[in-house]
């Protein structure tokens, strides 16, 4: 049986109506496509808690900058939708730019504090256009349980904000971060890298772990931390560090030292492709 693929909102609300009469709970993964193994986690964590699952394909323009890779992110949506019904989705829904974004559409959703860190400051506008495209899909499919993926730390925790502060009747449930055997936190940007650039792209997470286990041993000070951090990135064949950050693992604010919950997070140019990691940190 093929899986169900819906264009339209009003074929994905007729069809998540169906289920929801049915008694049924429902899951959804938001993506944009080009899926892999770590899209299947998510896909298989949301059928564990839900009976009907809907999968997301949509390259979101609103989150990309004018100099980025919207034009030639991967579209591969006959692949994805076999992936996904492989992994446990009941239904995929692909809407159109048109069909997301109707001319004269205007409103726009943000999380300052949270957004205004990180990825944002080197992709001004990007987690505006995430959080609109998100909250858009969550008041179409109208789910009980959305699943994110860890890799994107900084995007769950202003999802989970969003939600918190919307009132949004649903569950947010992070997976963590699906790797290759190497380490590789697996990302569709991944096909994107020469045979030399993904030799060496594992040195990314070996990278964070080393600062791991720094802070195992006792390490605290954040400002020796990060330095230690970028050096070691900075050691990768052609690369350019974008940020090598630690913050407070809730609030993604600034901290001078260690002393509860934090993340590192890191995101660098491995040739001309964008890559980005994390791994929570606990004092010892």
């Amino acid at each position: 049986m093929t899986l169900p693929l819906a264009s339209t909102i009003v074929g994905v609300r007729e069809a998540v109506a169906k289920a929801q009469a049915a008694g049924l709970r429902i899951g959804f993964v938001p993506t944009m496509g080009a899926l892999h193994e770590g899209h299947a986690a998510l896909i298989r964590a949301a059928k564990a808690d839900a009976g009907f699952v809907v999968v997301s394909i949509f390259v979101n323009p609103t989150q990309f900058g004018p100099k980025e890779d919207f034009s030639r992110y991967p579209r591969t949506l006959d692949a994805d939708c076999a992936l996904s019904q492989a992994a446990g989705a009941d239904l995929v829904f692909a809407p159109s730019v048109e069909e997301m974004y109707p001319k004269g559409s205007s409103t726009f959703v943000e999380v300052p504090g949270l957004q205004d860190t990180l990825c944002d400051a080197y992709r001004p506008g990007h987690f505006r256009g995430v959080c609109t495209v998100v909250l858009k899909l969550f008041q179409i499919v109208r789910p009980d349980v959305a699943v994110f993926g860890a890799k994107d730390f900084q995007q769950s925790r202003i999802i989970q904000r969003m939600v918190s502060d919307l009132n949004l009747p649903l569950t947010i449930h992070v997976e963590p971060t699906a790797r290759e055997a190497d380490g590789l936190a697996r990302s569709s940007r991944n096909r994107y890298l020469s045979p030399a650039e993904r030799a060496a792209a594992p040195a990314i997470y070996q990278a964070l772990t080393a600062l791991r286990e720094e802070v195992k041993r006792g390490s605290k000070n954040v400002q020796a931390l990060e330095r230690e951090l970028s050096h070691r990135l900075a050691k990768i064949p052609d690369s350019r560090v974008d940020y090598a950050r630690i913050v407070d693992a809730n609030f993604l604010s600034t901290i001078d030292s260690i002393s509860g919950p934090a993340v590192a997070a890191v995101a660098l140019f491995l040739g001309t492709t964008r890559l980005i990691d994390n791994i929570e940190l606990e004092p010892s």
